[in-house]
């Protein structure tokens, strides 16, 4: 009752307002630790907000009438930015972007994994015409290229003249402002393109000045000569290449951290720019025939390796499985139990009913979606502790995999606080200022005079996820207010219903609303 009635005389007699106000034109937040993105050292400060940018930062007084925001001693740091999203698939249906915000989100790239919105000019006009909360950058997807142009016979490698026509229709979204060029290695229909075919489109990428992010052809069984086709293509280009969700998904991996950070490290000694982002899960979200490289529906020796070496059928479950839905949520134990037949069988049988649904989301993986246990946590903490990994969720805004809404506050909360893996400004960095750098963007990811006013505020003592697998859109606790480019988007649990997200474009990406 106290503070109540603190607030609403602060307000009464000098414009305070608590920090879930919304400010339409401009405020002053103060009483704030400014965990500035550069891996800098938090400082107290106050910081101005003018129309949709930062104009000033330090010990700052309000001026004549002006809505001044108590951050209550909390941190304030920049928006999240997440550069591996899949939050194209629903954002145009959830504008408010809730999974994002409320985790401190105000920047999400997709078109990843080369799967990318076709056209992409027409996905920017659509956002442009009905705005959504945070801001969306995309990249140009080989998969779907690969899709326009080989359709169902895609199961080879491209010819000279598919691989023109690839190169025509990602020329068109290069110029459309796709940040770079994005591939699904492990997916159809990029699985079966050669490497010459993937150089050759990512030269096309380059000569625009953009990026490379992959999905690695392999993250288990030939995960390192996946490693060394990355490495090629930065070489061979000259261009920022990124890792996507890196991580050793096969327990002959486990262990190996330090030898694929050596690769990578000696790549960039060669003048090689790779980087990698990560989610911090021990399982990952795909579909069955992810674990079968050959696609072969009778290769029963795919399987068991897939179930010994991958994925156990104790730690495999299902999130998505159109021929019975009931099955959603179950382990493979627990479906192979109910069919009374061995945990292979079953999964053998399961992939060959989801490949067989006709009319499906995506009908190169089936009708299904699994989670599977792949990771330790010892080697999620090399792997993100190498100064040049930053923080992703690959995940939708409507999603079973709890990374979607619980990845960003489960960094801060879990491996920041609870197990010291990060210090908080080393974390904050590779949530803003690193991955900022990452993707070409020169005016967000920080906290500085002139930057996007994309803004997060935070208990340290409190953020941490609350997501499950088993109740996977608990939203976090501890993010207590978010700003994309000057206006709240997200206070004390909720979407505030404005939509100030921006298109960020290769080009003009870097650039920011000025007041």
């Amino acid at each position: 009752m106290y503070r109540i009635l603190l607030i609403l005389g602060l307000i009464c007699s000098s414009n305070y307002i608590s920090a879930g106000t919304p400010a339409e034109t401009g405020f002053l937040i103060q009483n704030v630790v400014i965990i500035d993105g550069t891996g800098a050292t938090r400082e107290s400060a106050a910081l101005r907000v003018r129309g949709s940018i930062i104009s000033e930062v330090g010990a700052l007084e309000p001026a004549p009438g002006e809505t001044v925001i108590d951050g209550m001693g909390q941190v304030l740091a920049p928006g999240f930015i997440d550069t591996h999203s899949h939050v194209d698939s629903d954002i145009e249906d959830q504008p408010g972007a809730l999974a994002a915000v409320s985790q401190g989100v105000t920047t999400s790239i997709v078109g990843q994994d080369g799967g990318s919105p076709w056209p992409l000019a027409d996905f920017y006009q659509r956002i442009s015409e009905k705005p959504v909360a945070i801001n969306l950058a995309s990249y140009a997807g080989h998969n779907t290229l690969r899709g326009k142009v080989m359709g169902n016979d895609f199961r080879r490698h491209a010819t000279a003249g598919e691989v023109e026509n690839m190169t025509a229709l990602l020329e068109t979204e290069m110029k459309a402002g796709a940040l770079g060029f994005s591939t699904g290695l492990e997916y159809e229909p990029g699985i079966h393109s050669d490497p010459s075919e993937v150089i050759a489109l990512a030269k096309v990428a380059a000569g625009f000045k953009g990026r490379y992010i992959a999905h690695v052809r392999s993250e288990d069984r030939w995960f390192l000569e996946a490693l060394d086709e990355i490495i090629e293509i930065g070489r061979v280009t000259g261009m920022p290449v990124q890792v996507s969700h890196i991580k050793l998904a096969m327990k002959s991996l486990w262990g190996r951290a330090g030898e694929v950070l050596a690769k990578l490290n000696a790549a960039r000694e060669e003048g090689i720019g790779i980087t990698a982002d990560i989610y911090p899960y021990e399982y990952w979200q795909s579909n069955i025939m992810v674990l079968v490289p050959s696609r072969d529906l009778s290769a029963r020796s795919e399987f068991e390796f897939a179930l010994e070496e991958v994925a156990p059928p104790e730690g495999l479950w299902f999130t998505k499985f159109d021929p019975k839905p009931e099955y959603v949520g179950l382990k493979l134990t627990e479906i192979a139990k109910l069919r009374s037949l061995d945990p292979v069988t079953t999964l053998m049988q399961l992939a060959a009913e989801s490949l067989a649904v006709e009319n499906t989301d995506d009908e190169f993986a089936g009708a299904d979606a699994i989670i599977g246990t792949s990771m330790t946590e010892e080697d999620i903490h090399a792997l993100l502790s190498w100064p040049h990994t930053n923080i992703c969720t690959d995940g939708s805004l409507d999603d079973l995999h709890p990374r979607a809404i619980g990845s960003f506050p489960r960094v801060l909360g879990r491996y920041v606080r609870q197990q010291g893996v990060l210090g908080l400004e080393q974390a904050v960095h590779k949530m803003t200022g690193l991955a900022a750098q990452h993707m070409g963007f020169d005016k967000r990811g920080m906290i500085k005079p002139g930057f996007a006013a994309d803004l997060v505020l935070f208990d340290p003592d409190t953020v941490i996820d609350n997501a499950t697998p088993r109740n996977p859109k608990a939203l976090s606790s501890g993010i207590t207010t978010v700003w994309v480019n000057g206006r709240m988007v997200f206070d004390n649990g909720a979407a505030t219903g404005h939509y100030p997200g921006q298109i960020l474009r290769r080009g003009d990406s870097n650039s920011v609303n000025r007041p």
